[in-house]
C-alpha cells in the first residue's frame, strides 16, 4: 500500500528548475502564516493541478487517458490545536476573505451551501469527505493559510487540487493512516458537495502522480492509475499550457456540444453491439471492445484498429443519422432511445454524426496507447521522440477539430501558431470549445516560444492583459509529484 509521502526537501516535489522559485514562495507562506496566526505551522500540505496530455472525450466511453500533474498547485500551511475543533481558513490572496467554521458532529460534520460561490466551500469539501470516512468524535482544531497558483477556470483542475489538499490537511492534522488510493476516492466523492460530478481523472492525477511521470488512468472495470515515465531527451521535454481565454457555458451549449457527444457515442455503441451480434447490447465503446474480443488473445491496439474498420463498415452514412435511422440501426424503438438518452440531458441537432464520433473515440484511444508505447520504449534519437509524441498530439487535435468538432477557431489558431513557433505537437486539452491547449516544446526553446505566443496571440486578441495575467494565461510545466506533506522548515 502506498501512503502520502512526507518530504523535507522541495527537490522531491518539484523539478529542480522550479525549486528556487518554490522555495521563495514557501518561505513567504511561512512568514504570512506567523503574521496571521502568531504561531508557526506544523506542516504544509500540497496537491497539484493537472493537464491531460492525450485522450480527449474518451473517458465517458470507458477508455483510459494520460494526464500529468503540473507544478502549479494548492499549498496549505497548517497548525493544529487540541483546545477546540474550529477551523480557521485564510488565503494569501486578499481577494478571498478569511473564514471560520466549527465541527458540527459525526452526522453533519459541516454545512456546505453549494448554491453559493464561496471559496471556502472547496476546503469544506475535503474536510467533510475525510471526516465522513474517519468518523472522529473530536477532530483537531486547525489554523490554515492557503496559497493556490493554479489559475481558476483554466481547465487545470484547480478545484480538484484544492479539495485534495484540504482532505490531506485533515489526514495529517489528525494523524490518520490513509493510502493514496483512499485519498483519491474520498476526494472524487467529496467534490460532489459543490456540485462537481467528477469521473476521477483530476483527483487521480493530483494525488497519485510522481515527478517525471505522466499517469495512465483507466476507469473500467474500476479506477486504476499507472505511472508512465516520460522519455529522457536532449534537450529535455517541456509542456507549455496556453489558455485561449475563450470559455463555453456548458449549461447553454451542452445540448449542442457535450451532451450531444455523449448521446452520439452511447447510441453508436448500441448500434455496433447489434451489428457485431454481441450477447447483449452495451452503450459504451469500451464495453463493445471487451465483449467482442472476450476470450481472444488480441492486443489493445489491434482491438482498436479492428474497431476503426468495423465503425467504417457499419456507419456508412457520413452525413449523419436521424433519430429514426438510429432506432433502426440499434434495434431500439425511437421513443425508447429518446427516453433513455435524450430526456435528462436534452440535445439539439439536425443529425447524429455516429461515424465521425466513433472514428475519433477509437482513434484517440489508440493514440493514448501509442503515446504510452513511445514512452515505454523511446527511440534513442531524441528528435524521433519529439516527432512521434508530437505527431500523436497533432493527430489528436486534428481528430478533435474535424471528427469530434470540439475545437473552436481560437483553439485552432493557437495550436497552429504553436506549431509555427516550434512546438513539435499541440492540441486542445480539457473538454474543448474553448479553454486550454498543451504543446510539446524543447526545453531550451520555452522562453522564446512563450514570448512569441504572448506577442502573436495574446497581444493581438487581449491587449489589455497585465504581465501577471499573461503569466497565468500561458505557462511552462513539467510532470511534478502528486499530493505530499512538506516539513522541511
Amino acid at each position: 500500500m502506498s501512503y502520502i509521502p512526507t518530504y523535507d526537501s522541495l527537490d522531491a516535489i518539484y523539478d529542480k528548475s522550479f525549486v528556487a522559485k518554490q522555495g521563495a514562495r514557501y518561505q513567504a507562506l511561512l512568514d504570512k502564516f506567523e503574521q496571521t496566526y502568531h504561531r508557526k505551522p506544523d506542516f504544509i500540505a500540497r496537491s497539484p493541478g493537472r493537464v491531460n496530455l492525450i485522450g480527449e472525450h474518451i473517458d465517458y466511453c470507458g477508455f483510459g487517458v494520460l494526464p500529468m500533474a503540473v507544478d502549479r498547485d494548492v499549498v496549505m500551511a497548517v497548525a493544529t490545536t487540541n483546545d477546540d475543533t474550529k477551523v480557521r481558513v485564510a488565503n494569501v490572496n486578499s481577494k478571498y476573505p478569511s473564514r471560520e467554521f466549527d465541527y458540527e458532529g459525526v452526522e453533519k460534520i459541516v454545512t456546505i451551501d453549494s448554491s453559493s460561490l464561496e471559496w471556502s466551500n472547496y476546503f469544506k469539501c475535503g474536510y467533510k469527505g475525510m471526516l465522513e470516512r474517519a468518523q472522529l468524535k473530536k477532530p483537531k482544531g486547525m489554523f490554515v493559510l492557503v496559497d493556490g497558483n493554479v489559475p481558476a477556470g483554466s481547465g487545470l483542475s484547480s478545484s480538484a487540487a484544492f479539495c485534495c489538499t484540504s482532505a490531506l490537511t485533515v489526514i495529517t492534522a489528525n494523524e490518520l493512516k490513509m493510502t493514496k488510493q483512499e485519498l483519491t476516492e474520498i476526494a472524487i466523492v467529496a467534490e460532489r458537495n459543490v456540485g462537481v460530478n467528477s469521473g476521477g481523472m483530476d483527483q487521480s492525477a493530483s494525488v497519485l502522480s510522481e515527478q517525471g511521470f505522466a499517469l495512465h488512468v483507466e476507469f473500467v472495470p474500476k479506477l486504476k492509475a499507472v505511472p508512465v515515465k516520460l522519455p529522457e531527451t536532449q534537450p529535455k521535454l517541456a509542456f507549455v499550457i496556453a489558455n485561449t481565454l475563450v470559455t463555453a457555458d456548458k449549461f447553454v451549449t451542452g445540448p449542442r456540444n457535450y451532451n450531444l457527444r455523449v448521446v452520439e457515442t452511447k447510441v453508436g455503441a448500441l448500434c455496433l453491439s447489434r451489428a457485431l451480434k454481441l450477447a447483449k447490447p452495451v452503450d459504451t465503446y469500451k464495453e463493445v471492445c471487451d465483449s467482442y474480443f472476450s476470450g481472444q488473445d488480441v492486443s489493445q491496439d489491434e482491438q482498436l484498429k479492428k474497431m476503426l474498420s468495423v465503425a467504417d463498415q457499419v456507419f456508412t452514412n457520413t452525413t449523419g443519422y436521424t433519430r429514426s435511422e438510429m432506432a433502426e440501426l440499434s434495434g431500439v424503438a425511437e421513443d425508447e432511445l429518446v427516453k433513455e438518452y435524450m430526456t435528462r440531458f436534452p440535445v439539439e441537432t439536425d443529425v447524429f454524426r455516429l461515424h465521425q464520433r466513433a472514428i475519433h473515440v477509437f482513434g484517440e484511444a489508440l493514440r493514448v496507447i501509442q503515446f504510452g508505447n513511445v514512452c515505454a520504449n523511446p527511440p534513442t534519437d531524441s528528435n524521433q521522440v519529439y516527432k512521434q509524441l508530437g505527431g500523436l498530439m497533432n493527430q489528436s487535435q486534428e481528430s478533435c477539430s474535424k471528427l469530434f468538432n470540439c475545437s473552436c477557431p481560437e483553439l485552432d489558431e493557437l495550436t497552429a501558431l504553436a506549431r509555427e513557433t516550434g512546438a513539435e505537437g499541440s492540441r486542445l486539452t480539457g473538454a474543448g470549445w474553448g479553454g486550454c491547449t498543451v504543446s510539446l516544446v524543447r526545453e531550451d526553446q520555452v522562453s522564446e516560444f512563450i514570448a512569441t505566443i504572448k506577442e502573436k496571440y495574446y497581444k493581438k486578441h487581449f491587449p489589455e492583459l497585465s504581465e501577471d495575467q499573461l503569466d497565468d494565461a500561458i505557462l511552462a510545466t513539467k510532470p511534478c509529484s502528486g499530493s505530499a506533506v512538506f516539513t522541511g522548515f
